[in-house]
C-alpha cells in the first residue's frame, strides 16, 4: 500500500541536505527537480542561486504538498563559480584553486508555500594549503565529484578546512537557520513536518 504524500517536498538530490532535515527529525518526500541549470551570461553567484533554487521549487510542486523546499549551492574563488567538478582534473583544478586562500559558499533556498518565498545565505571558508599528495589522495574518494568546489565539510574535506565565517549548514547546502526564517515567513516551522517514524524518503 502506497504511502501519504508527505506534506513537505525537498526539491533536491543532495543526500546532504535530505541528512540535514533528517537530523531534525523532519519527514519529506525527496523530489528532485530536472531543470536547466545553466549559468546565465554575466550572473551573479547570488543570482543564479537564487533563480535556480525558485525554479527547482516550481518545478517540483505537488498539489498536495502543504510546502516544497528548494536550495542550490556554489562556491566562489576570486570571482569564479565553481560548481561540481566534471571529473578528476577538474576537481584537482578547484582544490588547487582553493588552496591557501579564502572562498565563499552560496547557497540560495527556496519556499513555496502560500506563496513564494527564498533567500540567499553566503559562508566564507579558509582553506590551508594542500600538498599535491593530499589532493591525490582526497581525489581516490567518492568526495569530491557531486559537490560544489569539489569538496565535502562533512568528511574527508574537513581536514582542508581551517576556518568558517557564518553557517556551518550552509556549506553543507542548507542553511537551517535561515531555512527555518523563510517557514516563518510563510506561517509555517520545520517543527511541525517532524516524524519519529519517517525521515526523508525517495
Amino acid at each position: 500500500m502506497a504511502r501519504p504524500v508527505p506534506e513537505l517536498i525537498l526539491a533536491s538530490a543532495s543526500p546532504r541536505r535530505a541528512e540535514l532535515l533528517s537530523q531534525l527529525g523532519v519527514s519529506c518526500l525527496i523530489r528532485p527537480a530536472n531543470i536547466d541549470e545553466k549559468l546565465l551570461e554575466n550572473e551573479l553567484a547570488q543570482d543564479y542561486v537564487r533563480r535556480l533554487a525558485e525554479e527547482k521549487s516550481e518545478a517540483s510542486a505537488e498539489q498536495e504538498a502543504l510546502a516544497v523546499l528548494a536550495a542550490d549551492t556554489v562556491v566562489v574563488s576570486s570571482g569564479e563559480i565553481l560548481g561540481k567538478p566534471e571529473n578528476a582534473e577538474d576537481a584537482r583544478r578547484m582544490l588547487w584553486r582553493l588552496s591557501g586562500g579564502w572562498h565563499e559558499v552560496y547557497t540560495g533556498i527556496a519556499l513555496r508555500a502560500k506563496g513564494l518565498q527564498s533567500a540567499v545565505v553566503v559562508s566564507r571558508v579558509k582553506f590551508k594549503t594542500l600538498s599535491e599528495e593530499e589532493i591525490d589522495r582526497y581525489l581516490t574518494t567518492p568526495e569530491p565529484f557531486d559537490k560544489a568546489g569539489a569538496y565535502g565539510i562533512q568528511g574527508l574535506g574537513a581536514l582542508f578546512v581551517e576556518r568558517i565565517e557564518g553557517s556551518y549548514s550552509n556549506v553543507m547546502g542548507l542553511p537551517l537557520f535561515e531555512t527555518e526564517a523563510l517557514f516563518a515567513r510563510s506561517g509555517l516551522s520545520l517543527w511541525q513536518f517532524r516524524d519519529e517514524e519517517r525521515d526523508c524518503e525517495n
